[in-house]
């Protein structure tokens, strides 16, 4: 492997919030959240952090693919999903709690300018840095627990725009001594700390924080439905507020995008 990745020293210190957790780094991978979905499908309930320096058919939201940045010398884009039982009594606005926790390890102080689009994007400016993908899995019929999948794709090195629906943004153009091993040490503990905060309280906490950084709210905004209007921000449920000609419409499915509309 190309590069350092702080397995020990992040299992660590994940361990005194998820006693028992596994951190696993492997070069190549078709998807690591697919990976902890087999495993949850198979009965496992063991808290793991898995991560791939390349990954061969990683997803993101809607079925699209991700695709990881590779360069010569070490992976340029960090790849990994992090899986653990989670039973809070609302699922909702989870991937936006998740969004508010890797953009304040990124930057805390906001001085990059990096934002959330909701559902589960983290942008610089209308550049997308990264992406989260959250699946759950039941671990026996008619139980409250889940294993939740957590998948995180950030961009750190430099990439082409060809074939992305949005322009890219990198970690380096801000940080350029990034490296993906000291981003994963940066992010897990805050991120694993945050869900269980979330596990807790829902996104009622998450909310005030999402607001700061929302890189919608204000805008004209298009829904993949044609619908166009003006986004007022998110809910004490994370669920999306646009209002329309027609009134305001409160979005909560994840099978809805959202865009800025085209200036005109």
């Amino acid at each position: 492997m190309s590069a350092p990745w702080f397995e020990d020293e992040i299992a660590g210190a994940l361990a005194q919030r998820l006693p028992g957790v596994g951190v696993e780094v492997v070069a190549e991978i078709d998807s690591t959240s697919s990976e902890l979905m087999r495993r949850a499908r198979d009965g496992s309930r063991v808290p793991v952090l898995l991560v791939a320096e390349r990954q061969t058919a990683g997803r993101g939201r809607l079925g699209r693919a991700w695709q990881s940045a590779q360069d010569a010398r070490q992976p340029a884009s960090l790849t990994f999903s992090l899986g653990l039982p989670l039973a809070p009594r609302d699922w909702s606005g989870l991937s936006l709690a998740v969004g508010v926790s890797v953009a304040e390890s990124l930057d805390p102080s906001s001085s990059a300018g990096l934002g959330l689009k909701w559902p589960n994007d983290l942008w610089v400016g209308d550049r997308k840095l990264g992406g989260i993908l959250i699946e759950t899995a039941l671990l026996q019929p008619d139980a409250a627990e889940r294993y939740l999948v957590i998948g995180i794709g950030i961009n750190i090195g430099p990439r082409e725009a060809t074939g992305l629906s949005t322009e890219p943004a990198w970690l380096q153009q801000w940080r350029p001594h990034a490296t993906p091993g000291e981003v994963l040490r940066e992010i897990a503990v805050p991120l694993v700390e945050n869900v269980q905060l979330f596990d807790e309280r829902g996104f009622v906490p998450f909310a005030p924080r999402f607001a700061a950084r929302d890189v919608l709210r204000g805008r004209d905004v298009r829904l993949s439905d044609g619908t166009e209007g003006r986004c007022e921000g998110v809910g004490w449920g994370g669920e999306l507020l646009v209002q329309t000609a027609a009134g305001m419409k409160t979005i909560t499915s994840a099978e809805v995008s959202v865009r800025p509309a085209p200036s005109t």
